[in-house]
């Protein structure tokens, strides 16, 4: 394996990882986030057994750099010793995005999708799901990234803002060609195709469970290149109203500060202090949205 696309949910990996898919040089991953290397298969599914490493590589088609965009794996307590075990050499590019914003999108694709309840959690109360490890633990950037260091040195990372991908996009795929060391492509950027915004995930209904399913059953040889036609197009079948349906969107507000920004500025400070990263407008910004909501509860 070359590269990992890493951390974290909700910060532009769905949208970064289908760019570089158009380099000839980069063999993404199919699917997208095989959840293979780290314990941390998605949100709330853990799986503590040793991967079956030999079947790792039937993720992977196609010349270039190996790239695995498993996004749960940068959380994962496991997943540096793991790689440094068995891909000594790899490189990581890591997406980030304000904390808090990060946080509360991920609430609401959850909820969206109904896979708290699938996974037998309520996070209806944002408070309360923000007790939950499953949740936090994405959002902890300076406890993993603590982690990894203790295996990688820093210059095997590479440190993406995702906020930079909506207004520089350009500059931000030369900085992975560069990073890399590939060639640069001309590439397609368009922010409006390939997204994966919170807002745009929806509850599956029971047909729809059915047409996955069944869509499941499909081999990959055969499966694949619908997918890639789909992907390239930003056609997804399951939006469609009877596959799945809309739940109400909670949007960010000074309340969800309230409840996490202290400790996620903790966990900013520590990140900046390890890697350099300094992004202290996140740390401001967090902080005058709690002190907002401090002084209009004491009126």
């Amino acid at each position: 394996m070359d590269v990992f696309l890493v951390g974290v949910p909700k910060a532009g990996t769905t949208w970064l990882s289908n760019v570089l898919d158009q380099h000839p040089g980069i063999a993404l991953s199919d699917p997208k986030e095989p959840n293979f290397v780290a314990t941390h298969k998605g949100t709330f599914e853990r799986d503590g057994g040793e991967p079956d490493w030999p079947k790792y590589s039937e993720f992977f088609s196609g010349n270039g750099l190996k790239m695995d965009g498993s996004v749960h794996t940068f959380a994962c307590p496991f997943a540096p010793e793991r790689i440094k075990s068995n891909f000594p050499d790899a490189r990581f590019v890591l997406c980030l995005r304000e904390p808090v914003a990060r946080t509360v999108s991920h609430w609401n694709m959850v909820r969206s999708t109904g896979e708290d309840k699938e996974n037998n959690r309520n996070w209806e109360d944002f408070e309360e799901a923000w007790l939950d490890d499953s949740l936090r633990v994405d959002s902890m950037y300076g406890t993993s990234m603590r982690n990894w260091l203790e295996h990688f040195d820093l210059d095997r990372f590479t440190i993406i803002d995702s906020s930079r991908m909506r207004t520089e996009p350009i500059e931000v795929v030369r900085e992975i060609e560069g990073f890399l060391g590939i060639d640069e492509w001309d590439y397609d950027v368009k922010m409006d195709r390939h997204a994966n915004s919170a807002s745009s995930n929806r509850k599956t209904t029971v047909v729809g469970a059915i047409v996955m399913f069944g869509f499941s059953l499909i081999p990959g040889f055969v499966k694949s290149p619908i997918v890639k036609f789909l992907q390239r197009r930003d056609w997804n079948i399951y939006r469609l109203p009877i596959l799945s349906m809309e739940e109400e969107y909670v949007p960010l507000d000074d309340q969800h500060y309230l409840t996490c920004g202290e400790e996620l500025c903790k966990e900013i400070s520590l990140f900046s202090s390890l890697t350099g990263f300094n992004h202290s407008d996140w740390e401001s910004q967090i902080q005058g949205r709690i002190e907002a909501c401090s002084e209009n509860g004491s009126e």
